[in-house]
């Protein structure tokens, strides 16, 4: 049997006889900290946004000379810097801005 919270979650009773009931004994044999990692992934599955994104087909269009070259600078750009991205705060500096507290 399920019911709504009032967080807006499915509450699902416990029934012997569902095809639930294999989920809740797994769950009820992890630690809590994976309780709470299954529960995000479990969110992230019926988030209609991150669900669109994960069946989204793949862009399979051909990389242009333009992208290949505009990927080449960056990589040679990347490589003179010694591997470093520049900060964060330096990007935001740049523009007048701060990262927030």
């Amino acid at each position: 049997m399920r019911s709504a919270t009032s967080e807006g979650y499915l509450a699902i009773a416990h029934d012997s006889g569902t095809e639930e009931q294999p989920a809740h004994e797994l769950l009820e044999r992890l630690a809590p900290s994976q309780v709470s990692a299954v529960v995000g992934l479990l969110q992230d599955m019926l988030d209609p946004v991150a669900r669109a994104i994960a069946d989204a087909p793949l862009d399979d269009k051909p990389v242009t000379e333009e992208e290949r070259q505009a990927v080449a600078r960056s990589e040679a750009w990347f490589e003179g810097r010694g591997g470093k991205w520049i900060p964060m705060e330096e990007v935001l500096a740049d523009f007048g801005l701060t990262t927030p507290l």
